[in-house]
């Protein structure tokens, strides 16, 4: 198969041993049925917390422990562009068999669904997973025409700006982003530029920054016009995530 960076990934047979090197993928591929295929994660991997627990910890999304991984004996490794580097996909896929997928939209999203289901014999169970995200992403409250920023950073301020998943969720709700403009992902802005931008909604993500609660009462004497609230950034992961995140967007935005 050809992965979604074009390199080609020869897989014989079934993966048995799969070792996920990203969190939203390795809690997709327990939705699917593979709790007892998944034998290595990142320490980032924490979902499902009932079933994930007992699977070995290779190191994280951007540094990983060779030795631990060569220990559990894949048969696949799953990557991610964003999450992981090109140096960890290097080094593994001189040994390895290496997936790397990339989802920096709601439409990649689905594709990632699509091929996933079919590198592991999954198909059915992950076109129905594709079905009830796009069902449930259909219900989304319509905020048409109020802008609103994500910001994921504090020290600099650090939003999220165009090719983004998020952002596609954003747009999802009909909101309008003004930061897709900006040069980068994930631009730096400055509150100037946050002032000028007239937003309607700030939403302060709880990952990869934590903010709290006092960063809200900050930002409201910074920004009194503006709707100022923490966003649970779990529910902004893709894949199975998708179907509680539409939940929470709906339930937020409903009230």
């Amino acid at each position: 198969m050809i992965d979604h960076v074009g390199r080609e990934v020869k897989l014989t047979t079934r993966p048995k041993r799969i070792v996920s090197l990203c969190p939203a993928i390795t809690a997709t591929l327990f939705a699917i049925g593979l709790d007892k295929e998944v034998v290595g994660r990142t320490r980032f991997c924490i979902y499902p917390k009932e079933q994930i627990e007992h699977i070995p910890i290779v190191g994280g999304t951007k540094e990983i422990n060779i030795n631990k991984i060569h220990a559990v004996k894949p048969d696949l490794i799953i990557a991610e562009k964003e999450e992981n580097t090109k140096e960890i996909v290097a080094q593994l896929e001189k040994d390895f068999p290496v997936f790397v997928f990339e989802i920096q939209s709601i439409q990649e999203n689905k594709r990632m669904l699509e091929d996933l289901g079919k590198i592991v014999q999954k198909q059915e169970e992950a076109s129905q997973l594709a079905y009830t995200i796009e069902t449930a992403f259909q219900n989304l409250p319509n905020l048409q025409g109020k802008k609103a920023a994500y910001m994921i950073w504090r020290t600099p301020y650090m939003v999220v700006g165009h090719s983004t998943y998020i952002n596609t969720v954003l747009e999802s709700l009909h909101l309008i982003n003004p930061f897709t403009k900006f040069e980068g992902r994930y631009p730096a802005v400055t509150l100037e530029e946050l002032k000028k931008a007239e937003l309607d909604y700030l939403f302060l993500a709880t990952e990869p920054f934590r903010f709290q609660e006092k960063h809200v009462e900050e930002f409201k004497t910074l920004l009194p016009d503006v709707d100022i609230s923490l966003i649970d950034g779990e529910m902004f992961w893709y894949g199975v995530n998708m179907v509680e995140g539409a939940k929470y967007l709906k339930q937020k935005f409903d009230e």
